[in-house]
Protein backbone atom coordinates (compact mmCIF):
# COMPACT_ATOMS: atom_id res chain seq x y z
CA UNK A 1 0.00 0.00 0.00
CA UNK A 2 1.04 3.28 -1.03
CA UNK A 3 -0.23 6.89 0.04
CA UNK A 4 -0.64 9.80 -1.62
CA UNK A 5 -1.06 13.31 -0.89
CA UNK A 6 -3.82 15.34 -3.26
CA UNK A 7 -5.28 18.77 -3.20
CA UNK A 8 -8.82 19.70 -2.04
CA UNK A 9 -9.69 20.00 -5.47
CA UNK A 10 -8.82 16.94 -6.79
CA UNK A 11 -10.16 15.02 -4.16
CA UNK A 12 -13.85 16.64 -4.49
CA UNK A 13 -13.58 15.55 -8.20
CA UNK A 14 -12.86 12.35 -7.24
CA UNK A 15 -15.40 11.87 -4.75
CA UNK A 16 -17.93 13.71 -7.10
CA UNK A 17 -18.03 10.82 -9.39
CA UNK A 18 -19.10 8.08 -6.84
CA UNK A 19 -21.27 5.96 -8.13
CA UNK A 20 -22.84 4.19 -4.72
CA UNK A 21 -21.26 5.09 -1.43
CA UNK A 22 -18.39 2.95 0.06
CA UNK A 23 -16.88 3.41 -3.74
CA UNK A 24 -12.73 3.11 -3.18
CA UNK A 25 -11.01 6.18 -4.65
CA UNK A 26 -9.29 3.26 -6.73
CA UNK A 27 -12.02 1.90 -8.34
CA UNK A 28 -13.40 5.95 -9.49
CA UNK A 29 -9.93 6.70 -10.94
CA UNK A 30 -10.33 3.09 -12.62
CA UNK A 31 -12.83 4.01 -14.11
CA UNK A 32 -12.35 7.60 -14.98
CA UNK A 33 -9.26 6.47 -16.67
CA UNK A 34 -10.73 3.59 -18.38
CA UNK A 35 -8.43 1.69 -16.95
CA UNK A 36 -8.45 -2.28 -15.41
CA UNK A 37 -10.81 -3.51 -12.71
CA UNK A 38 -9.24 -2.92 -9.40
CA UNK A 39 -9.60 -6.66 -9.13
CA UNK A 40 -7.30 -7.44 -11.61
CA UNK A 41 -4.44 -5.58 -10.26
CA UNK A 42 -2.19 -7.11 -7.52
CA UNK A 43 -0.55 -3.59 -6.30
CA UNK A 44 -3.26 -0.99 -4.73
CA UNK A 45 -2.76 2.56 -3.85
CA UNK A 46 -4.28 3.93 -0.56
CA UNK A 47 -5.15 7.91 -1.08
CA UNK A 48 -4.97 9.71 2.50
CA UNK A 49 -6.41 13.02 2.57
CA UNK A 50 -5.83 14.56 6.19
CA UNK A 51 -7.61 18.38 5.36
CA UNK A 52 -10.93 16.44 4.28
CA UNK A 53 -13.89 16.37 7.17
CA UNK A 54 -15.76 13.64 7.49
CA UNK A 55 -18.94 15.71 6.62
CA UNK A 56 -17.19 16.79 3.24
CA UNK A 57 -16.91 13.13 2.30
CA UNK A 58 -20.81 12.10 3.20
CA UNK A 59 -21.39 15.34 1.24
CA UNK A 60 -19.21 14.08 -2.10
CA UNK A 61 -20.33 10.73 -1.82
CA UNK A 62 -24.35 11.87 -1.91
CA UNK A 63 -23.32 14.38 -4.30
CA UNK A 64 -23.16 11.39 -7.02
CA UNK A 65 -26.59 9.97 -6.44
CA UNK A 66 -28.40 13.36 -5.26
CA UNK A 67 -28.78 15.04 -9.03
CA UNK A 68 -31.81 13.48 -11.21
CA UNK A 69 -30.78 15.83 -14.53
CA UNK A 70 -34.20 17.72 -15.82
CA UNK A 71 -34.08 20.84 -17.93
CA UNK A 72 -36.88 22.97 -16.72
CA UNK A 73 -34.65 24.88 -14.34
CA UNK A 74 -36.43 23.78 -10.28
CA UNK A 75 -33.69 22.70 -7.83
CA UNK A 76 -36.63 20.65 -6.69
CA UNK A 77 -35.82 18.22 -9.56
CA UNK A 78 -32.59 18.01 -8.65
CA UNK A 79 -32.54 17.48 -4.59
CA UNK A 80 -32.97 13.93 -3.33
CA UNK A 81 -34.88 14.23 0.12
CA UNK A 82 -33.65 11.44 1.74
CA UNK A 83 -29.87 11.99 0.61
CA UNK A 84 -30.62 15.71 2.32
CA UNK A 85 -31.84 14.04 5.47
CA UNK A 86 -29.18 11.49 5.37
CA UNK A 87 -26.99 14.58 5.87
CA UNK A 88 -25.48 14.81 9.61
CA UNK A 89 -25.23 18.75 10.12
CA UNK A 90 -26.59 21.31 8.62
CA UNK A 91 -23.19 22.24 6.56
CA UNK A 92 -23.59 19.20 5.09
CA UNK A 93 -27.39 19.74 3.33
CA UNK A 94 -26.24 23.40 3.48
CA UNK A 95 -23.66 22.40 1.03
CA UNK A 96 -25.99 20.22 -1.23
CA UNK A 97 -28.63 22.46 -1.44
CA UNK A 98 -25.98 25.08 -2.49
CA UNK A 99 -24.62 22.55 -5.07
CA UNK A 100 -28.11 21.74 -6.54
CA UNK A 101 -29.00 25.51 -6.71
CA UNK A 102 -25.65 25.88 -8.42
CA UNK A 103 -26.24 23.03 -11.21
CA UNK A 104 -29.85 24.78 -12.15
CA UNK A 105 -28.27 28.25 -12.58
CA UNK A 106 -24.92 27.85 -13.04
CA UNK A 107 -25.10 30.98 -15.67
CA UNK A 108 -25.77 33.34 -13.36
CA UNK A 109 -24.90 31.96 -9.60
CA UNK A 110 -22.25 34.68 -9.89
CA UNK A 111 -24.77 37.21 -8.35
CA UNK A 112 -24.84 35.35 -5.11
CA UNK A 113 -21.49 36.94 -4.21
CA UNK A 114 -23.33 40.13 -3.74
CA UNK A 115 -25.13 38.29 -0.89
CA UNK A 116 -22.57 39.84 2.31
CA UNK A 117 -23.50 40.34 6.20
CA UNK A 118 -22.73 43.16 7.99
CA UNK A 119 -19.06 42.94 7.98
CA UNK A 120 -18.57 40.09 5.79
CA UNK A 121 -18.68 38.33 2.52
CA UNK A 122 -20.54 35.39 2.53
CA UNK A 123 -19.83 33.78 -1.53
CA UNK A 124 -16.78 34.45 -2.76
CA UNK A 125 -14.96 32.82 -6.20
CA UNK A 126 -12.26 32.08 -3.36
CA UNK A 127 -11.27 30.46 -0.30
CA UNK A 128 -8.84 33.28 0.58
CA UNK A 129 -10.99 36.00 -0.40
CA UNK A 130 -13.45 34.47 2.16
CA UNK A 131 -11.40 34.01 4.76
CA UNK A 132 -10.18 37.77 4.26
CA UNK A 133 -13.53 38.79 5.13
CA UNK A 134 -13.73 37.94 8.64
CA UNK A 135 -11.97 35.53 11.08
CA UNK A 136 -13.38 31.62 11.81
CA UNK A 137 -15.33 32.03 8.52
CA UNK A 138 -14.67 28.24 7.54
CA UNK A 139 -14.82 28.42 4.07
CA UNK A 140 -15.85 25.59 2.07
CA UNK A 141 -15.99 24.78 -1.92
CA UNK A 142 -19.58 24.38 -2.97
CA UNK A 143 -19.51 21.00 -4.48
CA UNK A 144 -19.06 21.05 -8.38
CA UNK A 145 -18.84 24.70 -8.46
CA UNK A 146 -15.73 27.48 -8.56
CA UNK A 147 -17.97 29.13 -5.71
CA UNK A 148 -16.77 29.28 -1.83
CA UNK A 149 -19.29 30.15 0.82
CA UNK A 150 -19.08 30.40 4.60
CA UNK A 151 -19.60 28.02 6.96
CA UNK A 152 -19.11 29.44 10.23
CA UNK A 153 -22.74 30.53 10.78
CA UNK A 154 -25.55 29.69 12.82
CA UNK A 155 -28.71 27.41 10.85
CA UNK A 156 -30.25 30.76 11.29
CA UNK A 157 -28.02 32.29 9.08
CA UNK A 158 -27.30 30.04 6.58
CA UNK A 159 -30.94 29.60 6.17
CA UNK A 160 -30.87 33.43 5.71
CA UNK A 161 -28.52 32.69 3.15
CA UNK A 162 -30.73 30.40 1.51
CA UNK A 163 -33.37 32.69 1.13
CA UNK A 164 -30.95 35.70 0.10
CA UNK A 165 -30.08 32.69 -2.73
CA UNK A 166 -33.01 31.34 -3.69
CA UNK A 167 -34.17 35.25 -4.16
CA UNK A 168 -31.79 36.42 -6.29
CA UNK A 169 -31.65 33.72 -8.47
CA UNK A 170 -35.29 34.46 -9.32
CA UNK A 171 -37.60 32.04 -7.32
CA UNK A 172 -41.21 32.71 -6.15
CA UNK A 173 -41.53 33.49 -2.60
CA UNK A 174 -43.25 30.25 -2.05
CA UNK A 175 -40.46 28.24 -3.46
CA UNK A 176 -37.74 30.70 -1.31
CA UNK A 177 -39.64 29.21 1.35
CA UNK A 178 -39.57 25.96 0.21
CA UNK A 179 -35.85 26.13 -0.26
CA UNK A 180 -34.86 27.73 2.69
CA UNK A 181 -37.11 25.26 4.56
CA UNK A 182 -34.75 22.16 2.99
CA UNK A 183 -32.30 23.20 5.38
Amino acid sequence: MKNIEIDEELYQHIASNTQYIGESASSILRRLMKLPNEHDVENKITVEVDTIEKNEVEVAQTQATSVTPDNNGSVFNYINREELAMQRGAVGRFLLILAALYRVHNQQFSTVCNIRGRDRLYFAASEAELAASGSSTKPRQIPDSPFWVITNSNTTRKKMMLTEVSRALGYDEQDVENIRDLL
